[in-house]
């Protein structure tokens, strides 16, 4: 069942448009994430059209900076292909693009409402994750998002299932699920998230693991890819964005703990 359903990237058709289980594996993601962080959210006290009324700005523009994203980074090719842009339905999309475009989107709208950007963000680090997970199913079911071929020697030992194996040879080859890696590295992430709860962490640092850990994963994830965007020669853009996502992240963290000390835990925001 499962080769079945991944060798065809469509779910089904509604005419002469079909329906992409990429796309209904994104929105599987949203909706979960949105159930998780909605149901933490009343839990500290936060309004429940807070969220709802957050999304309905947050989730357009991200799909737009994400496209921008990809477009800004494949110069070389939409320059020739201007018609192509605004065809998003044709795929390119970059997540560190709907990343830029949620936070940005997050930060203006909580200052507007009066709450804390770091109270959300941190509230917001699980479902982000979920999200992520999630979202990488979509690329296994597009065969994308993999890496290098894989060595006879690799598919003899791998423990990765074989109906995973299956999907990523394409044309007789078979490549690195890197997509699994993301995935599988992002559920780690997420039941760390999970067990921080109970820690000692101060308001904002469950938001600044968020990007460390992400960021160090598709750091070498990255460097396995096939598809990656490239800034200049070799230098890989997602890299670039995971290494000052880091460095920024471990600075915001000692600032905002032993500079501007901030006080407030984040168990205690009920």
């Amino acid at each position: 069942m499962f080769n079945i359903l991944a060798i065809n990237p469509f779910a089904f058709s509604l005419g002469s448009f079909g329906v992409r289980w990429y796309g209904i594996l994104i929105a599987l993601g949203i909706v979960l994430a949105f159930i998780v962080v909605q149901k933490e959210m009343k839990k500290r006290g936060m309004h429940p059209d807070f969220l709802t009324d957050l999304l309905v700005w947050a989730i357009p523009i991200s799909i737009i900076s994400a496209r921008i994203y990809y477009v800004i980074f494949s110069w070389d090719y939409y320059k020739e292909n201007p018609g192509q842009i605004i065809q998003i339905w044709e795929g390119g999309i970059a997540i560190h693009g709907a990343l830029f475009g949620a936070f940005i989107t997050t930060y203006i709208y909580t200052k507007r409402r009066g709450v804390s950007f770091w109270k959300t963000a941190d509230i917001a680090a699980a479902g982000l994750l979920i999200g992520q997970i999630i979202g990488r199913w979509g690329n296994f079911m597009n065969q994308e998002a993999h890496g290098g071929p894989v060595s006879e020697k690799f598919l003899e030992t791998t423990i990765i299932p074989d109906w995973i194996m299956k999907q990523m040879t394409i044309e007789g080859v078979t490549y690195h699920p890197t997509f699994l890696y993301e995935s599988l590295w992002n559920i780690v992430g997420l039941i760390i998230i999970i067990l921080l709860r109970r820690g000692n962490l101060k308001r904002g640092e469950m938001f600044l693991f968020y990007l460390v850990w992400y960021s160090t994963g598709r750091l070498f994830i990255e460097g396995m890819r096939t598809d990656s965007l490239y800034i200049i020669g070799e230098l890989r853009a997602a890299q670039l964005v995971s290494v000052t996502a880091i460095v920024a992240s471990i600075v915001l963290f000692i600032i905002r703990r032993y500079v501007r000390k901030v006080n407030v835990n984040y168990r205690d925001e009920y």
